[in-house]
């Protein structure tokens, strides 16, 4: 009976919802009610074959041009969603009538856009793809596509999230709703028309931070994210902080820290506004800061660097050379790795834990390591039994063969001191005897 009423269901409120003009509609949201399809009918069965069967036909075969790049992009598949709607229950239950909220947010996507073309004539066109991804992104872009997860984009306080091991969804979530769609979208859309990867920090903030200030003008009302809120009340410590760090490729104090942010995660992408911003203050051609804005080669670190100048931001000129140094002086390091160093090629395979030895007290709530280019067969890692108690030291466990050659990397993803410098990425290579 349940699965007949699911059947009757698609048959009878299944239509495909695109708006815009022509046969290409700029926004597309069928991949939701596609999703909604399959999760129904993944509720009738606990056979994981049939569960998988359900998420293929229904959505993933089913998917638009942005669905399929999203899976691209974010490594998703019909396993995944599988062990995560079957992980979650509650979070999926919480979040399904904000997703379906999405369609009713078309329209004003749409007028969104008209005042986009209008500050700036030269838009190209983009399509704009609402999803229901993998937990792994609330939105993206590839080429002239806009990509957006709703089961992260249209979270809010009343979503559920205590099913999950973390409190990163929770602290997306906190303050959000789904007024956020429209905003995030432009800023989104914004991303299409940029060009070039960032080399450096700066960078990086101000390609993020160009989007939320485009997006301010489009919306034509300040932005009201976490990290755009506590910059504003904190901009001068901020920005004394920032200057420190701009020239770096180092972004864990900044960007996608949302894990373990000691404030509000993301103070980059305000940083980045707070430049935009000041540059388009001082323009005397408004029409002509925009572009600038928008157009700025991010492959080009000397024309970020000017654009950086021009905002005068940072009314005195900065020293690149000397912040540099400054800033790798201060970076912890790790010393030596005991009871073996790097390089042995005798070491005990009967061995079942190392340690990491550090220059200065670390965070003891982060660390951060990888697999060498050998892969998992070369990875001696198999748990963490913690820092020491002055947290200059991180104690491994291990699992060694005879006569094997092992390698991993201690990377500056999440390695910080306590004083806020990430680690120097540090390479461990041994080999055991036989």
């Amino acid at each position: 009976m349940f699965k007949s009423i699911i059947v009757f269901f698609f048959l009878l409120s299944f239509k495909p919802a695109v708006y815009g003009q022509g046969s290409q509609p700029t926004v597309v949201t069928t991949d939701i009610d596609n999703f909604w399809i399959a999760f129904d009918s993944i509720q009738t069965t606990k056979d994981s074959a049939r569960q998988l069967f359900f998420i293929q036909s229904l959505y993933i075969d089913k998917g638009s041009e942005g669905l399929r790049a999203f899976m691209q992009l974010r490594d998703y598949s019909g396993p995944l969603w599988v062990k995560l709607i079957n992980r979650y229950p509650a979070f999926w239950r919480s979040i399904r009538p904000n997703t379906l909220s999405v369609k009713s947010k078309a329209g004003e996507i749409e007028s969104s856009i008209s005042r986009f073309k209008e500050l700036y004539p030269q838009l190209k066109e983009a399509r704009m793809y609402f999803t229901v991804g993998g937990l792994r992104s609330g939105g993206t872009t590839m080429g002239n596509m806009v990509l957006i997860g709703t089961e992260i984009a249209t979270g809010d306080a009343a979503t559920v999230v205590n099913e999950f091991p973390d409190k990163w969804l929770a602290n997306v979530f906190k303050d959000q709703n789904t007024d956020n769609i429209v905003p995030l979208n432009i800023h989104e859309y914004v991303h299409t028309q940029q060009r070039g990867e960032p080399r450096t920090l700066l960078g990086q903030c101000i390609k993020e931070g160009a989007c939320d200030f485009i997006t301010e003008l489009v919306m034509g009302k300040p932005m009201q994210t976490n990290y755009i809120r506590y910059g504003r009340e904190h901009q001068e410590e901020l920005k004394e902080q920032f200057k420190n760090e701009l020239f770096t490729t180092s972004y864990s104090n900044w960007l996608y820290n949302g894990a373990n942010a000691k404030t509000v995660a993301d103070l980059g992408y305000f940083m980045g506004y707070a430049i935009c911003h000041s540059y388009y203050q001082q323009a005397a051609d408004k029409k002509k800061a925009i572009r600038d804005i928008i157009e700025l080669n991010y492959s080009d670190t000397l024309a970020v660097e000017n654009f950086l100048t021009a905002s005068r931001y940072y009314p005195q000129p900065l020293d690149k050379t000397e912040l540099l140094a400054r800033f790798e002086t201060n970076r912890p390091f790790v010393v030596r790795v005991e009871p073996f160093g790097s390089g042995n090629t005798l070491v005990d395979p009967g061995l079942k834990e190392l340690k990491i030895v550090f220059s200065k007290p670390m965070n003891p709530k982060h660390y951060s390591i990888k697999m060498g280019p050998k892969g998992k067969d070369h990875y001696p890692i198999t748990g963490v039994v913690g820092y020491s108690e002055d947290t200059t030291s991180l104690t491994l466990t291990l699992n060694l063969k005879p006569g094997n050659d092992y390698e991993f990397i201690i990377t500056d993803a999440s390695f910080k001191s306590t004083d806020g410098y990430p680690l120097k990425p540090y390479t461990v290579t041994f080999k055991t005897h036989e």
